[in-house]
């Protein structure tokens, strides 16, 4: 991106920038002359994009569309991430970009009693790498076996002549989820043994990680142009093989047939605002550290747009890929269950006996069929229907969907092992790129804060990857998928919306959506909108309190639970979570958001012991990089090396707008 003049920052910056933006204190000597930068706006945009695309575009959003109202739940997604959304995540961008610090250092920036938004950022994101890489062992396991034929989840295994009873009585894809790959136990009560395939595809996951981050965006962007396209060039594959197939058409219309009526349930609303929230990435601080690395100038408003639209459009994508291969999926088990049941229908004597040709079940409409079925289902003995729109419900959200539903699809394709090991390779590219940039919300924040981290930043990286592999373990026991459940729906929600109700409400009502909206005119050369004044300060703060409170209500109101496996019928089974996990789930909620509380008394309790330090404690903090060359050259062309310039004044923590 051509670097242009900016315009003066005056007094704004209340904080040392030693990035090289505004006017800002020398750095030390030692310290690097300026922040490490993009190469390239395509960089920054294969980063952002691959962090906010990730598994969820896959197999959450198809999910949630189809149970919430199909056409009705994609607009009131786009209304949600148009008036709540995109402000949130411009607002991210233009803090990250203008301030040039990671989550801790920007809420620190804004005020010192603040910084504690940043390190619950950090906690939530580490809790969300510990079991998002499993996922992508669990990836890495599948693709391993991909490479041959038959699948070996195609057919049930046998003991001589004998057919595995846990398979026959489910199927062969969810036998070899649950017990070849999992080796699951029946609850979570009953921990089980480490699964030594599931560690060493762990050990594998994280060490591409770290081999990524090993030099932080300069070797990370690299693995980006990959692992960030690489998924768009399966996705058009799959939809154009996809569409090929018999009962695409069906898969597709139930997808997209409007209930409006669903738009009168609250929980409908809910499951939209935090899927649009979780989408986005918002509240992880890895777009504030994207954001971060950005020239002053940079045009992060129509960034916000760019990447919130392809993130629409890439769900919308998955979504017609999904359930155009589940609507394969689908009609070829009606079909068959058509067949069965006209099969039975010829040996009996019925006094109602259908028109069709029982002796080619191929001929029948399935729809006919289940008219019929409907009709004289009170005399029926031994039959069944055949369902369409049940089959299409059946394992289709998440883990579910790809390692069992999609698994069973991809059987029925010819060159199955090829779909096969393309389809799991996309999700661990999917994956990767996401951890990179959860990664970098707890990397670089830590390397902006501390000077000792910021010196040994390879060091930070190989430990910060040995110590989540180490921890991940948890998740490789038998009852490990459990675990997986409970951080998945309980480690991150809560605590990240109450990170962004704090975020919205600081710079909104506390720094000032009019002061920010100045910071962003200095920046930028342009003043957006004033509606962006109001969408913060009420109809993206009120959102997230009704989300955060009808998120509170549905935990306590209802017994959290978890989907496990019952090896002896053969079928999954809804069960509460002990006393001991709701207590560990508890703690994982309180340990999240702790940071936030403390960070606010310790900063209470060093005003008191240093009451005149209140104008210079922001000009304590300090972001070093001392190892990081800068790619690109981030100094503005107003910055000044004068060794006597001074920091200006601070009120109160907080930084003065630019008049």
């Amino acid at each position: 991106m051509e670097k242009q003049p900016l315009p003066d920052d005056g007094d704004k910056t209340g904080a040392p920038d030693p990035d090289g933006g505004g006017d800002a204190v020398q750095p030390a000597a030692s310290e690097a002359p300026s922040r490490a930068g993009w190469n390239s706006k395509v960089e920054y945009f294969l980063a952002q994009v691959g962090f906010s695309v990730g598994l969820g575009n896959v197999w959450r959003f198809p999910y949630l569309c189809h149970q919430n109202g199909g056409g009705a739940f994609l607009l009131l997604y786009v209304l949600l991430m148009l008036v709540v959304g995109i402000p949130l995540f411009f607002l991210e961008l233009a803090a990250g970009q203008d301030i040039r610090q990671g989550s801790i250092g920007v809420w620190k920036y804004i005020s010192p009693r603040l910084a504690g938004i940043g390190y619950s950022s950090c906690v939530v994101c580490f809790f969300v790498a510990l079991y998002y890489n499993v996922i992508l062992a669990w990836s890495l396991f599948y693709l391993g076996n991909s490479f041959q034929y038959p699948l070996p989840w195609q057919r049930c295994p046998k003991h001589g002549n004998v057919t595995e009873k846990e398979c026959e009585a489910s199927s062969p894809t969810s036998f070899f989820w649950y017990r070849r790959a999992l080796n699951i136990t029946d609850s979570i009560d009953q921990v089980g043994s480490f699964n030594p395939y599931i560690v060493g595809c762990l050990l594998a996951a994280w060490t591409i990680v770290c081999l990524g981050m090993f030099k932080g965006i300069k070797s990370s962007v690299k693995v980006m142009y990959f692992s960030s396209i690489f998924p768009y060039v399966v996705l058009v594959c799959f939809l154009i093989r996809s569409l090929k197939l018999d009962g695409a058409a069906e898969g597709i219309a139930h997808m997209f047939y409007p209930k409006l009526s669903t738009w009168a349930d609250i929980q409908v609303w809910r499951q939209a605002a935090t899927q649009v929230f979780f989408a986005l990435g918002l509240g992880f601080g890895s777009i504030i550290a994207y954001s971060s690395y950005n020239p002053k100038n940079n045009n992060c408003h129509r960034d916000a747009f760019t990447v919130s639209s392809i993130n629409f459009l890439t769900s919308l994508l998955a979504t017609l890929v999904v359930f155009a291969v589940l609507g394969f999926r689908a009609k070829k088990r009606v079909m068959t269950c058509v067949a069965r049941n006209l099969k039975q229908l010829q040996w009996q004597h019925h006094a109602d006996m259908p028109t069709f040709n029982l002796s080619d079940p191929d001929s029948v409409d399935w729809r006919a069929y289940s008219s019929w079925f409907n009709q004289h289902k009170e005399t029926l003995a031994n039959l069944t229907d055949c369902d369409l729109e049940k089959e299409m419900q059946t394992g289709v959200e998440g883990t579910g969907l790809a390692f069992i539903a999609f698994t069973e699809a991809m059987t029925q394709l010819p060159g199955s092992p090829f779909w096969s090991a393309l389809f799991f390779l996309m999700l661990l590219n999917l994956g990767l790129s996401t951890m990179f940039g959860t990664m970098e919300g707890i990397l670089a924040p830590l390397r902006d804060r501390f000077a000792s981290l910021a010196r040994n930043k390879t060091k930070l990286t190989v430990a910060s990857c040995v110590v989540g592999f180490l921890i991940g373990l948890l998740f490789t026991q038998r009852c490990g998928n459990y675990f997986v459940t409970m951080f998945d729906d309980y480690s991150a929600t809560l605590p990240l919306i109450i990170v962004v109700v704090f975020e919205t409400f600081s710079v909104s009502w506390l720094y000032g959506a009019d002061r920010f909206l100045d910071d962003i005119q200095a920046m930028l050369g342009w003043r957006p909108s004033v509606v962006y004044k109001y969408l913060w300060k009420y109809v993206c703060l009120l959102a997230m309190l009704g989300l955060l409170g009808a998120t509170t209500v549905r935990m306590f109101m209802e017994t959290p639970k978890y989907m496990s496996w019952n090896q002896e019928t053969a079928s999954e089974v809804r069960l509460p979570y002990p006393g001991w996990a709701l207590a560990v789930l508890a703690l994982l909620i309180v340990f999240a958001m702790l940071p936030v509380p403390v960070g606010f008394i310790y900063s209470v309790l060093q005003d008191r012991r240093r009451p005149t330090s209140r104008h210079t404690e922001a000009g304590l903090y300090r972001i070093v990089n001392f190892d990081e060359t800068p790619m690109t050259d981030m100094t503005d062309p107003d910055r000044t090396d004068d060794p006597d310039r001074t920091e200006p004044d601070h009120r109160n923590g907080f930084t003065p707008s630019e008049s």
